[in-house]
């Protein structure tokens, strides 16, 4: 489809195949989480972990969309890539931290964008049975069961989970989590991006917010919170595809004070 528009046949295809991929990819994911001693975690800076996992799962995951769908090109956090028409973006472990540590809260990251638009997401955390899944216009589930964002309005009563990245200043962050004290939210963090989007579609979060984040932990999460009804800000306006961008994801309802909390347009 370079240089046209998707049919929806050809975007049911790769939703489709996004699926079965999740599901092989946790198969093998799963393998090594249970095998900590094979996880040969090294560090690519601070509190940037690495595990043979990540490569192996976006290894696989390349080879096999070489295949069916080759004339896209893919975007994966451990090999990189160039965006085109019709891109996938790879997190193959997000969550590595966690995933180092035994913590099942990690989770593998399928997005696809057509012309620059999130059009599919699928995000499977195996560890904890779960499997988010959305087309855009379609809506999305869990585990094949429709979800939507909560109803929260009150900031005072609204969970909200802020990422931490070290490419932004320690400083910042911790002004945010200030305010959002200051203001009456439940702040917390869990360790995955994508998860955090996900717990926002599904109603678990009211909130997730993150000063930088990479293409790669968003790129299915924006999917499936867009579907489930969220408000989120143009992630990938300007460079995010290449260099990252702020996201603000949440409740319709909490976005005017939370762009204030978080500074997040």
């Amino acid at each position: 489809m370079a240089g046209g528009s998707m049919t929806p046949a050809e975007r049911d295809l790769r939703y489709y195949a996004a699926l079965g991929l999740a599901a092989e990819a946790s198969h093998l994911a799963l393998g090594y989480f249970n095998k900590r001693e094979s996880l040969g975690v090294t560090m690519k800076g601070a509190q940037d972990w690495l595990t043979v996992a990540d490569g192996k799962v976006e290894e696989f995951l390349r080879q096999r969309l070489s295949v069916l769908f080759p004339n896209d090109s893919v975007i994966g956090e451990e090999g990189g890539g160039q965006a085109s028409d019709a891109v996938w973006i790879l997190d193959p472990i997000d969550g590595t931290a966690n995933f180092a540590h035994g913590d099942r809260n990690w989770c593998i990251s399928i997005g696809f964008l057509a012309n620059r638009k999130p059009e599919i997401g699928v995000v499977a955390a195996p560890a904890l049975g779960e499997v988010y899944a959305a087309r855009r216009g379609a809506g999305a589930t869990l585990n094949g069961d429709p979800i939507k964002v909560s109803a929260a309005t009150d900031i005072a009563r609204a969970s909200v989970e802020l990422g931490w990245s070290t490419r932004m200043p320690a400083a910042n962050y911790l002004k945010v989590i200030e305010r959002g004290y200051a203001a009456g939210a439940a702040m917390k963090r869990g360790g995955s991006g994508t998860l955090g989007l996900c717990h926002v579609a599904d109603g678990s979060s009211d909130a997730y917010a993150e000063l930088h984040i990479n293409a790669w932990d968003v790129a299915a999460g924006i999917v499936i919170a867009s579907e489930a009804g969220a408000s989120i800000n143009d992630f990938f306006a300007g460079e995010g595809i290449a260099k990252g961008n702020p996201i603000l994801c949440c409740t319709p309802e909490l976005a005017p004070v939370l762009r204030e909390i978080t500074g997040i347009a």
